[in-house]
């Protein structure tokens, strides 16, 4: 019971350290990048009914498929609304809470551990190696992306779920192992590395992996993992393909993939290291070439380490850590990962807990190898007792100043344009947008046109520019601009469905309509598109069909406001005035005070 109290208080007091450290984040602002599609203009998650869960388990929204983070985004809305200061507030609490875990998961492994001289054990260890790795892990300012981040909730989950179903294995509770694996899948598909890690665990400390028969044994019982596994990353490819994300990635030789893939390796570790200058967006690099410096040393550091710990093969703790910080990254490492960047820091927060243990593991060792040690030892414990508050001090301070840089959109991109001025025409993009939403336009046109500047094909930056001269009142010059949006990318709904507006306020209700049936037909469980279709159908007259899309749009959102509103209105035109006076109701409980 005593070791019980000493494993929960410690793990509560480092989780209590990572929360105070990140309440600086609660001042921040949502940010323009993704946010808007998760969050404040996601439409979907302002209601929690039968309609939106179906949406959330069916749709592929953004790219992705993750309801259980879209559920999650939506109670947040439901008790915070749009204040961003409770969005912020859940990320820190799951981030602490999953800090809480890590400092139990180690003492777990330490427990575990085979009780021989290379092994993991003493509790007192435990104790040391755990405190050690669950501040790390809390404080590292390599996580601050995933924490001050509204829409990485989505890592915060996953790696929740994660590490419960890590510790559910160690206790061989199957069905919560299973419960928990599915749960982080919902969350986030980087959780298809589980079964290999539990792989690990068999090889290491669990030890049941000891011959060819007992890793086929081990290998069979993962099945139903990895068929778990398959499945998520079949949705997750169809949600990409459909979000059009994965297309950068097929424009870049597999050659040229395995060397960025290689550098990654590499790059994160160097940040979790020394984490001086860590950036929110890095961007793919244009040339690749084996030749290069920084791609030979890169091979060379993955070579040595990975032949060091080969050499170390006996003592298993290294080699276990090795692989799984490969194993976990391995999905994210450029090789079938999608986007234009080449490595983000949100994708160390579960592979980084390798090098976290191995600091923890190191940690361990020294505290017991001193603590023997009389007065003559008496320096040298002073000394790392202090070292150790200092480097806690360093990471303390440089996850708050990283924090900052999340603060609004401004401070992101600028950040990013600072660094990567030339290959970010990204982060002009994103900056124009929030300029845009803050009414400085000729700042937003500024940054928008540099966008397209550095990237004459960017079709986001083209539509975004649309929106600020519409903004303006140049309608012609909008339209243009979603012209050539459309032109680029002919599925680009969003910027159709803007020229659509644009031509319906210009009085273009026929050219109008035709866009508004198209968006209807690239997003047909829109309940807004046909809402938008209806609304064009009206506006030329034909009430049948408007009638006939604004009934569709309700069925997928029953408490869309304005498809209530239009629809009594065309009852009102088409003399169904008892109708029409039931949707006017609908429509101001749907909206109150509107």
């Amino acid at each position: 019971m005593r070791m019980k109290s000493i494993r929960y208080g410690l793990a509560v007091s480092v989780a209590l350290i990572t929360f105070l450290v990140y309440l600086p984040a609660l001042k921040n602002d949502f940010v323009e990048w993704d946010d808007s599609q998760y969050v404040f203009e996601n439409t979907r998650i302002f209601s929690l009914n039968a309609a939106f869960l179906r949406w959330a388990f069916t749709s592929f929204h953004a790219g992705n498929w993750h309801p259980l983070t879209w559920i999650s985004h939506a109670l947040d809305y439901a008790v915070w609304g749009l204040n961003p200061l409770g969005h912020h507030l859940s990320n820190n609490v799951l981030h602490s809470v999953n800090t809480f875990i890590v400092v139990l998961l180690v003492v777990r492994l330490w427990e575990s551990g085979p009780k021989c001289s290379n092994g993991l054990n003493g509790l007192n260890k435990g104790f040391i190696a755990a405190a050690t790795t669950g501040l790390l892990f809390g404080l590292h300012p390599v996580h601050v992306e995933s924490v001050a981040w509204v829409s990485e909730r989505k890592d915060l989950l996953c790696a929740m779920f994660y590490l419960l179903s890590i510790i559910s294995y160690l206790h061989d509770k199957t069905f919560k192992t299973y419960f928990f694996f599915i749960l982080a899948l919902l969350s986030k598909p980087m959780a298809v590395s589980l079964p290999a890690v539990l792989l690990v665990l068999d090889f290491y400390p669990l030890e049941r992996v000891r011959s060819f028969p007992s890793l086929r044994t081990a290998l069979v019982k993962k099945i139903p993992f990895i068929g778990l596994g398959v499945g998520s990353s079949l949705l997750t490819l169809s949600a990409q393909h459909a979000g059009g994300t994965m297309a950068f990635m097929e424009t870049v030789p597999a050659p040229a993939r395995m060397l960025v893939a290689v550098k990654a390796l590499s790059a994160y570790l160097v940040n979790i290291i020394l984490p001086l200058n860590l950036v929110p967006y890095y961007p793919y690099p244009e040339q690749v070439s084996l030749l290069s410096p920084e791609y030979i040393s890169a091979a060379l550091l993955i070579t040595a380490i990975s032949a060091g710990v080969y050499a170390f093969k006996k003592r298993k703790l290294l080699p276990a850590i090795w692989v799984y910080y490969v194993v976990t990254l391995f999905p994210v490492l450029g090789l079938v990962q999608v986007g234009s960047q080449a490595m983000a820091d949100r994708y160390t927060y579960l592979p980084g807990i390798g090098p976290f243990l191995a600091a923890g593991a190191g940690a361990a060792w020294l505290c017991m190898k001193f603590s023997g040690l009389e007065t003559r030892g008496l320096f040298l414990k002073l000394f790392g007792a202090g070292a150790a508050l200092l480097l806690l001090l360093a990471l303390s301070y440089l996850t708050v100043r990283q924090t900052g840089i999340w603060r609004n959109s401004e401070t992101l991109w600028s950040y990013v344009i600072e660094r990567e001025p030339v290959r970010c025409f990204f982060a002009y993009n994103n900056r124009g947008l929030a300029f845009s939403r803050s009414g400085e336009l000729d700042r937003a046109v500024a940054d928008l046109r540099k966008a397209v500047t550095l990237k004459p094909g960017y079709a986001d930056a083209h539509a975004n520019l649309g929106i600020v001269y519409y903004k303006q009142g140049r309608l012609k010059e909008a339209v243009d601009e979603y012209m050539t949006a459309i032109r680029l990318n002919p599925g680009f709904a969003a910027a159709r469905k803007n020229l659509a507006s644009a031509l319906y306020t210009g009085g273009h209700y026929a050219e109008a309509l035709e866009h508004y049936r198209v968006v209807a037909e690239l997003r047909p469980d829109d309940a807004g598109a046909l809402a938008d279709l209806g609304s064009a159908y009206g506006a030329v007259g034909a009430f049948d069909k408007a009638i006939e899309h604004f009934r569709e749009a309700l069925r997928l959102d029953p408490d869309h406001a304005e498809a209530h509103y239009n629809l009594a209105v065309a009852y009102s035109a088409t003399g169904r005035a008892d109708e029409a006076r039931g949707h006017y109701d609908a429509a101001r409980r749907a909206r109150p005070g509107k």
